[in-house]
C-alpha cells in the first residue's frame, strides 16, 4: 500500500517522520513471559494458556509468511467466534499485515465485495461458509489462497489447524511498525450504502488500548475473565484486544447462538469481571430468568455501546445487576473513544443528581465539538453534529477519497450523530443525522419520542421514524414491541398516554405493534430495516391513506 492509502486522511496535514511504535502482537509475548501458565482463552470445553496462544500465533504467522504474506498485505477473515479467529488477529499483527475481519452473518456477495475492496491477498474462511469462499475467489483478483477455519468443509488449500501444526515451534518476531502503519480494516456496518474500510493503525490502537483500560475497565488484572457475547470482528474484538493487554482470560460462548442462560452460567463459572455488549443484548440478558438463577456478583464492568440505552432499560439493568453498567459512545472510526459514562454516574432513581439521557463526558485525550453545518462550534444545549479530534481517530477510509472528504472538516472527524452538550461538558445524543425528519418545518429527533413511549409499562422496544407526507413533508410513525407478559395496549391508548408527554407536532401519526423489530448482525435496530419492513408489509401505503394522500 502506498502512503496515500495507508494514511488517506493525515490529521493536520503534517509530513511526519517515521515514528516507531510497539507492534500490538507484542502483548502476547509479554503475557507468555509473565503469565505463561495462566489460561488466556476458553472456548467450550477447551482452554489455552498464554504460552500456548503465543506459540500458536507464531505458528500461524509463520504459515502465512510461508504463503507470501508480508507487511502491509491484507488478510480477510470470515468466521464465527473460534480460537483460530482469535489467533488470526495477532498473527496478522505480528507480521505487520492488516487484519480484515467480516461479520459472519454477511451474505456471500457482501463478503466478496469486502475482499475486492480491501485487496485481500489471503482468505481465512470458516468451514460452514463454502458459498462465501466461492464468491470471494471469483471476485478477488489479488487473492492468492483460501484456508479453512475449523474442521468442517472441504474447500480451500488447507485448514488453519493444519497450517499451525506444520509450523509449530517456529519463532516469529513482531514486525517493525510505525504509528501510522495499518493493522486492522474495520468495516463499517454500511447503514448508508456500501461498507467502508476504516483504517486502524498500530499507534492509534495502542492509544485505544490504554484509554479503554483507564476509562472502561480500571483495575482489571490477569486474575479476571471477560465474556464475549458479540462477533470478534468488530467491537468485541477491540474489547478482547484491550483485555489481552492485562492478561485477562477471554471466554467465548460455545456456539454462535446467543444463549443467555449459558452466558450467565459462564459468568458464574469463570467469575467474569467484565463484558462488552450493546443495549438490546443487555436488555435481553437483564429480562431473562437466568439473571436470577446464576451468581453474577463477580461483574464489575458491563459495558454497553453501539447505541444509547433507553432510561427505562438502564433502570432495569441497575436493579438486576447492580451499579456495574458503563456506557461509551463511539464509532468504529474512533474505536469507541469519544465519551464515557462510568458506573458511578449511572443513577437508579430519577432526580436532580441523575444525568438522564447523557452518554457521558469526553474520553481522556479526546475533544468533542458540537458544530453546525458550516463547522462553527455551537453553545451549550444547541443541537448540532458531534465532531471529535484526538489520538483515537482513525487514519481515514481505505482507497476512498470521497468518503474522507466528507468525513473530515478542518481536522475534525464528523460522526454523523446529532447532539448537544450541557454547561459541564456532558454530551447528549439526539440521534443520527440520517434519522432526523422534518415535519411541518420542525426538526423531529426520534430518540426523544422513543424515550417517552418506553415509559409505558406495556412497551418493551420501539422505533420512531419519519415517512413521506404530501402536506407535512414527513410524519412520524412508531413501531412498538409489547413487553412480554404485559397487558396489550391499543394504538389509541398509547397515543393518549403519550399526548401529555410530547408536543402535538412530535406525536407519531400511527402506532404499529410487531412481535419483534428487525436487528442488524450487531444487535442494533437500523431505521432503514424498519422502513423496509413497513414497506414490505404494505403499511407505508396505509399511512399515506390515513394522512390524506
Amino acid at each position: 500500500m502506498t502512503e496515500a492509502t495507508t494514511n488517506p486522511a493525515p490529521r493536520g496535514g503534517l509530513n511526519r517522520m517515521s515514528r516507531r511504535v510497539m507492534n500490538l502482537a507484542y502483548m502476547l509475548t509479554q503475557n507468555a513471559r509473565r503469565h505463561g501458565k495462566r489460561v488466556g482463552l476458553v472456548w467450550a470445553e477447551r482452554a489455552w494458556t498464554w504460552r500456548e496462544i503465543d506459540t500458536r500465533v507464531s505458528a500461524l504467522a509463520a504459515a502465512l509468511a510461508a504463503r507470501g504474506i508480508v507487511k502491509g498485505d491484507r488478510v480477510l477473515v470470515h468466521s464465527k467466534n473460534t480460537d483460530e479467529m482469535f489467533f488470526s488477529m495477532f498473527a496478522a499483527f505480528r507480521l505487520g499485515a492488516v487484519w480484515v475481519p467480516t461479520n459472519f452473518r454477511l451474505m456471500p456477495d457482501e463478503v466478496a465485495y469486502l475482499s475486492s475492496a480491501s485487496g485481500a491477498k489471503g482468505f481465512l474462511c470458516h468451514g460452514e461458509f463454502p458459498d462465501h469462499a466461492g464468491a470471494v475467489k471469483a471476485a478477488s483478483p489479488a487473492l492468492e489462497f483460501i484456508w479453512r477455519i475449523g474442521e468442517d468443509g472441504t474447500f480451500g488449500e488447507r485448514t488453519v489447524g493444519e497450517a499451525i501444526a506444520a509450523h509449530v515451534g517456529a519463532t516469529v518476531q513482531e514486525a517493525k511498525v510505525d504509528y501510522d502503519d495499518p493493522c486492522w480494516f474495520f468495516f463499517t456496518s454500511g447503514t448508508t450504502g456500501r461498507s467502508k474500510a476504516a483504517v486502524l493503525t498500530h499507534g492509534q490502537m495502542g492509544f485505544v488500548v490504554t484509554n479503554h483500560l483507564a476509562d472502561l475497565t480500571p483495575g482489571v488484572t490477569e486474575q479476571d475473565a471477560s465474556l464475549v457475547v458479540a462477533p470478534l470482528s468488530h467491537g468485541a474484538g477491540v474489547h478482547q484486544l484491550v483485555q489481552t493487554a492485562r492478561g485477562v482470560t477471554t471466554v467465548l460462548l460455545p456456539t454462535e447462538k446467543f444463549d443467555i442462560a449459558e452466558a450467565f452460567r459462564l459468568i458464574e463459572t469463570h467469575r467474569v469481571a467484565n463484558m462488552f455488549t450493546v443495549p438490546t443484548i443487555l436488555k435481553m440478558m437483564v429480562e431473562h430468568p437466568a439473571a436470577d438463577k446464576f451468581d453474577h456478583s463477580s461483574l464489575r464492568h458491563v459495558i454497553y455501546a453501539g447505541a444509547p440505552m433507553y432510561r427505562e432499560d438502564q433502570k432495569a439493568a441497575l436493579k438486576k445487576l447492580g451499579p456495574v453498567i458503563v456506557q461509551y459512545f463511539g464509532l468504529g472510526e474512533v474505536t469507541g473513544n469519544i465519551t464515557v459514562m462510568p458506573a458511578a454516574l449511572h443513577e437508579l432513581e430519577d432526580g436532580p443528581q441523575a444525568r438522564i439521557g447523557t452518554c457521558g463526558y469526553e474520553r481522556a485525550g479526546m475533544q468533542v465539538s458540537i458544530q453546525d453545518d458550516q463547522g462553527r462550534e455551537l453553545k451549550p444545549f444547541e443541537t448540532g453534529e458531534i465532531c471529535v479530534i484526538g489520538p483515537a481517530v482513525f487514519a481515514g477510509y481505505y482507497d476512498n477519497p470521497e468518503a474522507n472528504a466528507k468525513a473530515f472538516r478542518d481536522g475534525w472527524f464528523r460522526t454523523g450523530d446529532l447532539g448537544h452538550v450541557d454547561e459541564e461538558g456532558f454530551i447528549y445524543i439526539t440521534g443520527r443525522a440520517s434519522d432526523m425528519y422534518i415535519s411541518g418545518g420542525s426538526n423531529i429527533y426520534p430518540r426523544e419520542v422513543e424515550e417517552k413511549i418506553l415509559t409505558h409499562p406495556a412497551i418493551g422496544e420501539v422505533a420512531v421514524l419519519g415517512v413521506p407526507d404530501p402536506f407535512w413533508g414527513e410524519v412520524g410513525v412508531a413501531v412498538c414491541v409489547p413487553r412480554e407478559g404485559a397487558k396489550p395496549v391499543s394504538e389509541a391508548e398509547l397515543a393518549a398516554f403519550l399526548a401529555p408527554k410530547v408536543p402535538r407536532y412530535k406525536m407519531p401519526k400511527r402506532f404499529f405493534f410487531w412481535d419483534a423489530l428487525p436487528k442488524s448482525g450487531y444487535g442494533k435496530i437500523p431505521k432503514r430495516m424498519v422502513r423496509d419492513e413497513l414497506e414490505a408489509r404494505g403499511l407505508l401505503a396505509d399511512i399515506a391513506k390515513a394522512t390524506g394522500t
